[in-house]
């Protein structure tokens, strides 16, 4: 916003999104899932663009000779170091960034509650999820590496809030297209705001089952007449607030802060996710039940949990192993970087020392109720999707 309005303190801008998420998620779930809709489909519509306007370039059909030293290609991409500029370290401390940017798709597990037919629309959209990831980001990622090349001095601003130096609209700048940086200024806020939203979401349904299962106050497991768990969506807005010390102080370290808290914690979620996924297997197929039964079986077991498990253990503890190697540690960047993994552990341990909780047997997994329910399910779907069809 400052980008359009310089003049605006961030802390207007900051309490009039976070009133307008929160009215998004406060009146039914219909309302988070409307706002997701739009957002999506403005991120699909610009990505499309940029993919073909990125093809045009690289074949130069459109192109513009004099905004780059480089001409669109592989000699862009294999540039100095090529795609790993920095080794290791930097490739282990960017993914970070990544996997923040990526976190998310882990939600149609959580909504998989509120579907009216799980059993058929929940495997359909994780399908789609690989191949849109595989396009939307990996494609993205391909183009911008033929386009720009890694030292360029747009790309090595220091002005955080200077959207021309986005790759995404440098590419269309290059290409000659007007008004680029607007148009994915609009873009990156509607990702933003999209975010957040599906982030309230999912936190304050988390909160919510949590309460169910006694591992928060239980006040926080009421519904409201429409659905909402309104207590747990209070609790979670007040946490959303934090995102006003970003606007009362001037430097980066505040959003740093907010940004390895909130990344750190989604690799440790996707670890306990790869750990959920790996032992519910061996448990079903332990306990006598065919796979064959799952509306939907992920391929290639187990190497996929375990593949997840090894890759964010080594994101997660690799993040900042620079600062223990040189000779002196700088501890401010340590805690910085690592802030998400204490604040995990003291919650973890300190459920497990009040509750005594222990690794269940998978023999003793409570698996019975569970497929009951989906036999149950399982004629009502076949007979909704004759309906549909």
């Amino acid at each position: 916003m400052h980008y359009w309005f310089p003049h605006v303190p961030g802390v207007v801008w900051s309490a009039l999104f976070l009133a307008i998420i929160f009215a998004l998620n406060y009146f039914s779930v219909k309302g988070f899932g409307e706002a997701e809709f739009w957002c999506s489909m403005l991120k699909v519509v610009t990505i499309i663009a940029f993919i073909i306007v990125g093809f045009m370039m690289i074949f130069g059909i459109m192109t513009n000779p004099d905004s780059s030293r480089y001409s669109p290609g592989l000699n862009v991409f294999m540039h100095g170091d090529g795609p790993f500029v920095g080794g290791m370290a930097a490739f282990v401390s960017v993914s970070m960034i990544v996997g923040f940017s990526f976190q998310g798709t882990e939600l149609i597990g959580v909504a998989a509650g509120e579907s009216s037919n799980p059993a058929k629309t929940i495997p359909r959209a994780v399908k789609q999820i690989f191949w849109r990831i595989l396009m939307f980001y990996m494609l993205s990622i391909l183009i911008i590496g033929f386009i720009l090349p890694y030292n360029d001095p747009m790309l090595l601003k220091n002005d955080v809030q200077d959207v021309g130096a986005s790759p995404f609209t440098l590419v269309f700048s290059r290409a000659g297209l007007a008004l680029s940086a607007s148009l994915m200024n609009a873009v990156i806020l509607s990702a933003i705001l999209s975010a957040g939203n599906s982030g309230m979401y999912a936190s304050t349904r988390m909160l919510y089952v949590m309460a169910h299962n006694k591992m928060a106050p239980a006040w926080f497991g009421k519904l409201s007449d429409s659905g909402v768990p309104r207590n747990a969506l209070y609790a979670t807005t007040l946490v959303a607030a934090l995102c006003f010390l970003s606007s009362l102080f001037e430097s980066n370290a505040v959003y740093l802060w907010l940004l390895n808290s909130s990344g750190m914690t989604g690799f440790i979620a996707w670890l306990g996710i790869a750990v959920c996924h790996y032992r519910f297997r061996r448990a079903y197929v332990q306990q006598g039940y065919s796979l064959a039964d799952l509306p939907y079986r992920a391929r290639w077991f187990p190497l996929g949990p375990l593949f997840a498990f090894a890759l964010c253990m080594l994101i997660m503890l690799g993040q900042n192993y620079a600062a223990f190697t040189s000779a002196k540690v700088d501890w401010n960047g340590v805690v910085a970087t690592y802030i998400g993994i204490p604040l995990f552990l003291i919650l973890w341990l300190g459920y497990k020392w009040k509750h005594g909780s222990k690794l269940i047997a998978l023999d003793k997994i409570a698996l019975a109720e569970a497929h009951a329910q989906l036999e149950r399910a399982e004629p009502k779907a076949r007979l909704a999707g004759q309906m549909a069809d």
